[in-house]
Parts: structure tokens; C-alpha cells; sequence
């Protein structure tokens, strides 16, 4: 059943269009009127009508050539026999559809050549019929220009259907685009928040290094050498990072000096979201540990886009932040009371562009928000980011009970202690 549909939706035209010649072939052999022709030229204008017919068999690859033809020779064959090409009932039909595939043309000089051609060839059959009345003259004509416009009026929906294809086609290429760009610009400004912390780490291996290496005895000369080694490789290699993190950075980006914020920071920027107008309860569950750097910085990045999310963008009168401190896991949810709306996620910005802990969260969303004010709006993209580097889960979307909720999980493995 399924291949006689794709056959039917394929070339059901093309078998319609072949029975029709046949039949208006057969059709001009049962002719009875006085001017019915015998012999050989019977035969060959029942070939003529079944050609003429063919000829759209033809119209894929040429559209305007093969309905022109038709109604071009119609119109010569109606000279040598007026009776020829009228009365017949498929040659109406084709000459019909001949119209409307002038009429759909894309071209507008060739769909208008097509409508001179179409009224005319009409008009010269009828005219060629013997004694014919003026009436036919006009309103024969005037039937294949109404099909000629049917086709063209299928053609203009037809372009705005691929018009409104095009542009939806184009703003999801803008749209992945976009977020291929956010991506990028997350993780690069991850990677600068999390330089700070890798580098802390290394400047104090290399002054514990050197410390150990100045506390040596003197006769200990090969194991100095090898520390002094291991000092300057940590040193080189700290140097390295920040000629990394200077062509990582934007040119009117400016170098952040203030320490990197943490979970200790929340109670701060709770402060600072209250103070700009938004409620907001903050609730610990277990026994706070003290987290790798990098993690506990993105956890603060998280949980400081959910707020700047329920302040610019989510109409909430209140808002309510959980941190869960479990054995092996620690857990964040950002929850609101607004209304939740799909296209909240999306227009919130990023969550990594803003300062140290003690700047105002109205400042931060401002700094970090860019991408809401510009359109991109790519605002889970951070936090989706942070969360794949720690291995970790999240969730964002309207809550059941009403409102909007963040959550993200991170598996801490025996890191917090």
C-alpha cells in the first residue's frame, strides 16, 4: 500500500496525462461530425491530439516550453481542422492544466508570456470553429486566464511557504550559530575564573619548593639542584599560564585582581539581591566542607545566575536558595515564585562574567547579563558548562507547584573535606 501511494504521489500526473492523450486520440477517431476526415489523415490527427496531450509528459524539465507548445500548436492544428481541437473533452482538460502550470511559473516575464499565449491559442481554436458565436470568443478565453490565475495564485503561496521555510532555516542556523559562540565564550571565561585557582595552587608549590630547597644542608647539593629544577619548571609554567590567560582574554576586558568567590560568599550576594528588591531565603542543609576551588566557584556562579534569572526576568516576589552539603554530593536549588515561562532559561545571561563576591548582584547581572541585553541570551549555557566539567547534573524549568526552578548536583568523591 505504501508503494502504490509513492508511486501514485510520483507519476499519477504523468499516468494521467498518458490515459488522456489515449483517450482523446480514440476520442478523434469516433469523430461523426461532416468535416471528419478519412484515411490517413484520420490517423494522423489522432496522433496529433495524443502528442499534443504528451507534451506536458514533459513539463519537469520544461516548464514554461512544454505548456507554451501545446497551446501553440492547439492553436496551428485548429487551422487546418476547426473541429479538431474543440469538443474534445481532453484536450479541455489538458489545455486547463496547461494554463495553471503557465500561471505557476517563478519567473513573472514567463508566467505573463504564458497567459498571452494561453488566452490567445483559446481564443484562436474558438474562433476557427465553425460558426462560432462572439460570446465563446470571450468567456472561452476568459476560463483558461481563470485557471492561468488558479496556477499563479498556487505560486505566490507557494514562495511564501519557502520564503517562511528559508527564515526559519536561517534563524536556527542563527540560533546554533549563537550558541556554538556562547559555548566558546563560557568556557573561555571558566578557564580564566578557574586560571586564578590553578595558579594559586602552583605559586604555592613553587614557595614550598623553594622553601625546602633554602632549608637544605649544603652537602645535599644534588637534591637542591633537583628542587631548584622543579622550582623554576613551576615558575616557567606559571608564567606560561598567564600569557595563556592575556590571549584568552577579551581586549576591553580588564584583569580581575579581586579573589575568586566561593560558597562562603552567599550570605553576601543574598544581601545584595534583597537590596535590590528581591526577597530571598537562603537555607543550608548538612555540614558545610571545604570544597575544591574550582568547584566551590562554580557552585557560587550557579547559584548566582539562578538569582540574577529571578531578579531580571522572572516577575518573582520571593526567592529561596538551598544548599546540601550530602556525604558524597552536593546539591544547589535556585527556586522562585514567578511565572516560570518557557523563554526564562534563554534570556537570562551568563554567569560567569562577574566580579569578585563583594560587588553588588545587580552590578554582577549587568556584567555578566550581556548576552539577554544583546538577544543571545544563552544564560544555561554556563551553568550547563560548569556542571559537565565537575561531572555533574542539572535541571532548569517551570516547577509544578508554580514558579521556577535551578538545580544542579555535583558528586564531591572524597574531594570535600
Amino acid at each position: 500500500m505504501g508503494n502504490a501511494w509513492r508511486f501514485a504521489s510520483r507519476h499519477g500526473v504523468d499516468v494521467l496525462i498518458v490515459g488522456t492523450a489515449l483517450a482523446s486520440a480514440v476520442g478523434v477517431l469516433a469523430r461523426d461530425d461532416p468535416q471528419r476526415p478519412t484515411g490517413v489523415a484520420l490517423w494522423l490527427e489522432a496522433v496529433a491530439v495524443a502528442l499534443l496531450v504528451l507534451l506536458l509528459l514533459a513539463r519537469r524539465r520544461f516548464p514554461f516550453g512544454a505548456p507554451a507548445a501545446m497551446w501553440l500548436f492547439s492553436a496551428a492544428l485548429s487551422f487546418l481542422d476547426g473541429q479538431l481541437i474543440a469538443n474534445r473533452t481532453g484536450l479541455f482538460l489538458t489545455g486547463m492544466g496547461a494554463a495553471l502550470l503557465l500561471g505557476n511559473l517563478r519567473r513573472d516575464v514567463e508566467a505573463r508570456v504564458g497567459l498571452v499565449i494561453a488566452v490567445g491559442g483559446a481564443a484562436v481554436v474558438v474562433y476557427n470553429i465553425p460558426g462560432h458565436g462572439s460570446d465563446d470568443l470571450i468567456f472561452t478565453p476568459a476560463l483558461f486566464g481563470m485557471s492561468w490565475l488558479v496556477g499563479y495564485a498556487l505560486r505566490e503561496r507557494a514562495v511564501q511557504t519557502e520564503v517562511a521555510e528559508e527564515r526559519a532555516s536561517r534563524a536556527e542556523r542563527e540560533r546554533e550559530i549563537a550558541a556554538r559562540v556562547a559555548v566558546a565564550e563560557e568556557r573561555g571565561r571558566i578557564a580564566r575564573e578557574l586560571h586564578d585557582v590553578v595558579a594559586h595552587a602552583m605559586s604555592v608549590m613553587v614557595l614550598q619548593v623553594g622553601a625546602v630547597r633554602h632549608r637544605m644542608p649544603d652537602g645535599d647539593a644534588e637534591v637542591r639542584e633537583t628542587l631548584k629544577e622543579v622550582e623554576q619548571t613551576g615558575r616557567t609554567a606559571l608564567a606560561e599560564m598567564r600569557r595563556l590567560l592575556n590571549a584568552m582574554r577579551h581586549d576591553d576586558e580588564s584583569l580581575e585582581l579581586e579573589p575568586q568567590p566561593g560558597l562562603h560568599d552567599l550570605e553576601t550576594l543574598v544581601a545584595h539581591v534583597q537590596a535590590a528588591g528581591l526577597p530571598v531565603r537562603l537555607e543550608v542543609e548538612g555540614e558545610p566542607v571545604t570544597l575544591p576551588p574550582g568547584l566551590d566557584l562554580s557552585a557560587y556562579r550557579i547559584v548566582q545566575e539562578g538569582l540574577t534569572n529571578s531578579l531580571k526576568h522572572s516577575g518573582a516576589t520571593q526567592a529561596e536558595v538551598q544548599v546540601r552539603y550530602r556525604p558524597r554530593e552536593l546539591e544547589l536549588e535556585v527556586r522562585d515564585d514567578g511565572p516560570g515561562g518557557a523563554g526564562r532559561a534563554g534570556r537570562a545571561g551568563g554567569a560567569g562574567g562577574a566580579g569578585g563576591a563583594g560587588r553588588a548582584v545587580g552590578d554582577a547581572a549587568i556584567a555578566h547579563d550581556g548576552g539577554s541585553e544583546s538577544g543571545l541570551g544563552h544564560g544555561l549555557v554556563g551553568i550547563r558548562e560548569r556542571v559537565k566539567i565537575y561531572g555533574g547534573q542539572m535541571s532548569a524549568g517551570a516547577s509544578r507547584a508554580g514558579g521556577y526552578v535551578l538545580r544542579a548536583r555535583f558528586p564531591l568523591d572524597g574531594a570535600g573535606r
